[in-house]
């Protein structure tokens, strides 16, 4: 007699599932392997070196932008600490969401599966890259650049009503722009050492992360109710469009002294910002599209967030 497993009857636009279990085991299996102490690993008393940038200025939102070109050099280089500052504070944001989803998802499920123990190791992950954000912030001198109130309202009802497809569309939207940009980001040699240091622990763990998120949307996405799938699609557009506002504080200009308004004009009206985020989005934006998510409404809250072209 031939068992059937759920792998063999559960398939998408990119094939049959695998097993959730012998993910979970290679992921854990990963993480014995390859996790990082940021604490130890990281040089916190060597200064920063003069010159160097604290995120590629490909990357910084006004490049490109007249007000760049107006801009000096120390103040660009200014500018990208600021940025830096403000994606770690937007990461520290993200993760604390994503921790709270992640302890949801497994409230009903047996402890002892390698699912719900891998999930209990990324948790542990995202509070390692919490504090390594918040040390990167303190350790610069630059603000703490925290989200709008009405984003961290939104926030508060997104964790509470998501369903579980919803809340790992939301977990790849968060890891997978800033893990491209920190992937541009760790071996750029005219980016500070530490910065590089610290971006290159989150690319290094985040990548089980993103694995471990893909392979349950994907089964979510064909198990869910299909009033589920829809919110989902629904849900995951705003949170794209939250997420692409929130991306960069625009406190960030006022404190290298820039005027604000004229800096987000520019930011919103620049061709180049726009392709950096939808380059960011894409390898995401195509898995989506496979399996489903990108349809109807949430497509058009997708590309109203500028993220989908």
């Amino acid at each position: 007699m031939t068992t059937v497993t759920e792998a063999d009857v559960l398939r998408d636009a990119l094939g049959l599932l695998k097993d959730r279990e012998q993910v979970a085991e290679r992921l854990l299996a990963s993480s014995a392997r390859h996790s990082f102490d940021p604490d130890r690993e990281l040089d916190w008393d060597a200064p920063f070196e003069d010159g160097k940038w604290f995120w590629p200025p490909e990357l910084v939102s006004l490049y490109d932008t007249p007000l760049w070109k107006r801009m000096g050099e120390e103040q660009r280089i200014l500018l990208s600490q600021h940025e830096a500052a403000s994606l770690a504070s937007l990461g520290i944001w993200f993760e604390i969401i994503l921790m709270q989803l992640l302890v949801r998802h497994i409230y009903d499920k047996a402890a002892t599966s390698a699912h719900v123990r891998y999930a209990l190791t990324e948790i542990e992950d995202e509070c390692r890259h919490s504090r390594m954000f918040a040390r990167l912030i303190t350790h610069g001198g630059t603000p703490w650049y925290p989200v709008s109130r009405v984003h961290q309202s939104l926030g508060r009802v997104f964790k509470t009503i998501s369903t579980t497809p919803g809340s790992f569309t939301a977990t790849l939207l968060g890891e997978e722009v800033l893990d491209w940009m920190q992937r541009l980001t760790f071996p750029d040699e005219r980016v500070q050492p530490l910065i590089r240091g610290v971006t290159r622990i989150h690319v290094v763990e985040e990548a089980r992360h993103v694995r471990y998120a893909r392979e349950e949307l994907r089964r979510q996405m064909l198990t869910a109710p299909r009033w589920s799938q829809e919110f989902t699609r629904i849900t995951s557009g705003e949170f794209a469009r939250v997420f692409s506002v929130a991306f960069v504080n625009p406190e960030v200009y006022t404190n290298v002294g820039l005027d604000k308004r004229e800096a987000v004009a520019q930011v919103r009206a620049s061709g180049h910002r726009r392709e950096v985020m939808q380059t960011g989005a894409q390898r995401l934006t195509g898995f989506l599209d496979d399996i489903g998510v990108l349809r109807g409404v949430g497509r058009r809250l997708w590309k109203s967030s500028g993220l989908l072209a």
